[in-house]
């Protein structure tokens, strides 16, 4: 389970806070380290932060966009420490942990999001993660340092794997079983990856503008209210075809519809 989950971290500032993040992953076993257009270099600093995980800073890739650091992610969490003004399904880290295990167990990749040290991540990356995860600190002293957050996540994974270990050994069968997967059977096919799902929302969004019920000048909120509805249900890769077929066909019709239309004022 653990060699699916990568750690994704979003601007990080401060080169000893990639050390410390990848000690907390080895400590952990989760050696999949993304840095998404880092400010921070990997020095020194890090490498001593790192304290005999170096071999995760020397492996990290690093990528210019999250919708690049997670394309082929079936399952994306991204950890928020503040409200918002539209709520977004919402996980505690241990219920995360459980979300990770039936995600691999269906053969997909996990990334865990984590934003900037002064404040997190936007609503618009938000916005492209499946849930939400909140570290529940004490209110009165909630500011916590990104690689112990780091440290907090990879801890519930690497439970959430021993349990499924143990599951599997027959120690814990049925509880196994009852946490084998989202809908209590076998599925047939996996999650849709980010990257097809980004393609998918670039897709309605054309669509519901070519049938005239998106006006692109006052957008308001129905496509982050799409977005969390789809994200939500969990789309498969056959579901996201079939959608985009769907969505193909509504293009075709009002292409047509307009040409009609046009041509009848032409003549008119």
């Amino acid at each position: 389970m653990l060699d699916q989950i990568k750690i994704v971290l979003v601007n990080t500032t401060n080169s000893g806070n990639i050390g410390a993040a990848a000690r907390a992953m080895k400590n952990m076993g989760i050696t999949q380290l993304v840095l998404v257009d880092p400010i921070a270099v990997i020095d020194g600093d890090a490498i001593v932060r790192a304290s005999g995980a170096s071999e995760i800073l020397d492996s990290c890739i690093i990528v210019s966009s999250l919708d690049e650091a997670v394309a082929d992610c079936g399952l994306v969490i991204g950890t928020s420490a503040r409200g918002r003004h539209i709520p977004w399904p919402l996980c505690s880290p241990r219920e995360c942990g459980a979300k990770a295990r039936q995600a691999v167990a269906n053969n997909n990749s996990v990334a865990l999001v984590f934003g900037r040290e002064s404040r997190g991540l936007t609503n618009e990356e938000l916005h492209k993660c499946n849930a939400h995860v909140h570290i529940p600190t004490n209110p009165d002293f909630s500011s916590l340092n990104i690689a112990a957050a780091v440290q907090v996540m990879c801890y519930e994974m690497r439970m959430s794997a021993l349990e499924s270990e143990s599951a599997e050994a027959g120690e814990s069968a049925e509880a196994g079983e009852g946490c084998a997967n989202k809908w209590g059977v076998e599925w047939d096919y996996e999650l849709a990856p980010h990257g097809d799902l980004e393609r998918f929302f670039d897709h309605l969004k054309d669509s519901l503008v070519d049938i005239g019920f998106l006006d692109p000048n006052t957008p308001k909120q129905l496509m982050t209210r799409l977005r969390r509805m789809f994200q939500r249900t969990g789309l498969d890769t056959m579901e996201v075809s079939m959608m985009r077929g769907i969505l193909a066909a509504v293009q075709r019709k009002a292409k047509v519809a307009n040409d009609i239309d046009k041509n009848g004022k032409n003549e008119g």
